[in-house]
């Protein structure tokens, strides 16, 4: 009989990841700063960083959970150890190089010379890209959280009211997506005529991306996934879909980091501490089966998801705290796990 893991086993890397990075934090205040202070105030950005990377991407963790169910124990590590270096090192740091690249129209290697050089111009081209990256990532975001609700082979619901509706509205071809695209036109009549096109054709790529990676993830898993050379069902199409489905969590973050400090190290040392305490964590959900014990954990986690969607689309008109968009997550996930007890209290 299989011994369960206890909790502090899975806090074994994010722990060892912890004392590396504020080493590494620590060290790079020192370089930046040269003064005992910096030092004091990089550690206290770093703590920051990781604290709201893991309020934000709960959700993440439990959606997650619920994929990797499927997958098999070697793409579950593959997904702990080449996934963790995709977060930290593809969304934390190549991805603001190429978005200053794009909007700059500069080379890479001059993006990551402004971001040390010059962190302020860095910063300031990054958030006039907030406006199209929200889209993507609302849009994306949208589409998982509706992709759950309006489905017609959906048998457990926990706000029923709301939740039957949307089961039966499955049966109709393409309603997600005209939904989405309705939101996506009433935000963007209300941002700057300068700003719509660009918010247009990135809602419209958000669309056409999550469209093709569930597409070819479906097709990796129930048929070429049948194949050794491809590999097991569950494996490399859920890999890549919850890779997509990260880098969608992450524009919040990486964005909101940007209010805290300009130094591109120091974000992707921050984040890259919370994003391991959040893989670790999506380990011990699927290994405990606490989204089997805990029955409307996942409807509250695919709710704040939806609220995220929504709160990415609003800040294309308006700036909203990441405290908020943290708290809203968190509230819904607590509602649906208080949900979750009373009905284990009302079975047993």
């Amino acid at each position: 009989m299989k011994t369960q893991r206890s909790s502090l086993s899975y806090l074994k890397w994010p722990l060892i990841t912890t004392v590396i990075g504020l080493g590494l934090t620590a060290w790079l205040g020192w370089a930046t700063e040269g003064t005992l202070s910096g030092v004091i105030s990089f550690l206290l950005v770093g703590t920051v960083l990781a604290a709201l990377e893991i309020a934000l991407s709960f959700d993440n963790a439990i959606v997650n959970a619920n994929k990797l169910e499927d997958m098999t124990p070697v793409w579950r590590q593959r997904f702990l150890t080449w996934g963790i270096l995709i977060a930290v090192f593809g969304m934390r740091i190549v991805f603001p190089l190429a978005i200053v690249a794009i909007f700059a129209w500069i080379n890479p290697f001059a993006a990551m010379h402004l971001a040390l050089s010059d962190p302020d111009k860095y910063s300031e081209i990054i958030g006039h890209a907030h406006g199209p990256i929200s889209a993507f990532g609302g849009t994306f975001l949208m589409m998982v959280a509706l992709k759950f609700f309006i489905d017609e082979d959906k048998s457990i619901d926990w706000i029923e009211m709301l939740e039957c509706r949307l089961r039966k509205w499955g049966s109709i071809r393409g309603f997600e997506i005209a939904l989405v695209l309705v939101i996506v036109v009433v935000i963007c009549r209300g941002i700057p005529e300068h700003e719509q096109s660009a918010f247009l054709m990135s809602a419209v790529m958000g669309l056409l991306v999550f469209t093709l990676v569930d597409g070819l993830g479906t097709y990796l898993d129930n048929v070429a996934g049948k194949t050794a050379e491809i590999g097991a069902k569950g494996g490399l199409g859920a890999f890549l879909y919850l890779e997509v489905l990260d880098a969608s969590f992450s524009f919040d973050g990486v964005i909101g980091a940007f209010a805290l400090t300009t130094n591109i190290l120091l974000i992707a040392i921050g984040l890259g501490i919370g994003a391991m305490y959040v893989r670790s964590m999506t380990i011990m959900l699927v290994e405990r089966g606490t989204l089997a014990e805990f029955r409307y954990l996942e409807h509250g986690a695919f709710y704040s998801i939806f609220a995220l969607s929504i709160v990415m689309f609003v800040q294309s008109l308006v700036h909203v705290h990441e405290l908020i968009t943290g708290g809203i997550g968190m509230l819904l996930i607590g509602l649906a796990f208080y949900a979750s007890i009373l009905h284990n209290q009302r079975e047993a």
